[in-house]
């Protein structure tokens, strides 16, 4: 039986790649990692979803130096482009009664760093207070598709495996959940590539149907 609910946050709980891809894109064009205009869409697709250090790594920014100066001026000019994140319809109502549940918990595994949870998440949600435990990139030493989030938010909630179910929205969050031997939900509402991800044990068309598996 599912009681142990663990989140992904960006293209599950909210939307946000018209926040940050875009952004993205404009610094690594300024740093002079040219994106081919017919590989734009694909690219903001294939790099969500991940931290932002993993992503410049992969669109080839080698230097460390370089993608942490890269990625704070990435963030700083995503949000500025805040207005443009919404709630998936459903969310709010679809945490709440999972909290109500008897012996349930919710707890969050995210690729966002901490600050950028307390500052551009918890304190514009207030759906956010419903989670008992949150897991950002500052917590593990490794990140999504690596396990070790998943399993950190296992471990506080004093949870098993069997007991648990990862809602997330890519191929990483997947990855993630299995190696961990916790089944997943795909988001298939938020997902950039659906498609990669219509083997999972659970399919959401919509957050309400998180309250049926």
């Amino acid at each position: 039986m599912i009681k142990n609910y663990i989140f992904d946050i960006d293209g599950t709980l909210i939307n946000t790649i018209d926040m940050y891809m875009p952004a993205m894109i404009e610094i690594l064009e300024k740093y002079g990692f040219h994106t081919d205009p017919a590989e734009v869409e694909q690219k903001k697709h294939d790099l969500f979803g991940i931290t932002g250090l993993d992503a410049l790594k992969i669109a080839g920014v080698a230097n460390e130096k370089l993608r942490r100066q890269m990625q704070q001026e990435w963030f700083k000019l995503a949000y500025q482009r805040e207005d443009r994140v919404k709630v998936f319809e459903g969310i709010p109502e679809t945490l709440l009664k999972l909290s109500q549940r008897p012996d349930t918990q919710i707890a969050i595994a995210t690729s966002k760093l901490r600050d950028e949870y307390d500052n551009h998440f918890a304190n514009l949600f207030t759906f956010a207070n419903l989670f008992d435990i949150v897991i950002t990139s500052n917590d593990t030493d490794r990140h999504k598709p690596d396990p070790e989030p998943v399993l950190a938010a296992l471990d506080q909630m004093h949870a098993t495996p069997e007991t648990a179910v990862y809602v997330g929205d890519t191929i990483n969050d997947e990855k993630a959940a299995h190696a961990a031997g916790v089944k997943f939900a795909a988001a298939l509402y938020g997902a950039a590539n659906p498609e990669k991800i219509m083997d999972s044990e659970f399919l959401l068309h919509q957050p309400a149907d998180l309250l049926k598996i």
